[in-house]
């Protein structure tokens, strides 16, 4: 049965950062790629395009300040709690990051034909960016509550 905890436990520390750099990827590949064919459709304001692709990429900083939180000595009284904490601020990241890059693309494509939306088309993946950092700033707040 210990293994089988402390196994979990190092789940937990490594996930956040994991699926927060899952949900990057696959929200900077999304907004990276109709960033691409907007530059086949405009003829300047390429550097907009190509710093809203990454947007996402934030994901992985919150899951690597996770992760270096939740890496404490492992034990039976700990480990349950750091796999909860991980898994689940990991997951928060990974469909944050996912769901960013989907707003931003969408950001990037209403921008290519109305420049003069750009900001604005922006607050959608702005306020998917605030979920992000409140799953981040739990998981950090509740961490100081694990058992040692």
């Amino acid at each position: 049965m210990e293994p089988t905890f402390l196994t979990l436990g190092w789940i937990g520390i490594y996930a956040p950062l994991v699926l927060g750099a899952m949900g990057s990827m696959i929200g900077c590949s999304r907004g990276g790629m109709a960033a691409a064919g907007a530059l086949l459709e405009v003829e300047g304001g390429y550097g907009r395009f190509i710093g809203v692709s990454a947007m996402p990429s934030s994901q992985t900083i919150y899951g690597i300040v996770v992760t270096l939180t939740l890496n404490v000595p492992l034990t039976l009284a700990n480990s349950p709690g750091i796999f909860a904490l991980g898994v689940g601020s990991g997951l928060a990241l990974l469909v944050s990051g996912f769901t960013q890059g989907s707003a931003c693309a969408a950001a990037i494509n209403a921008s290519k034909s109305k420049p003069e939306v750009f900001g604005i088309s922006l607050a959608p993946a702005a306020v998917i960016e605030g979920f992000a950092v409140f799953a981040f700033v739990f998981a950090l707040v509740l961490a100081g509550s694990l058992p040692e």
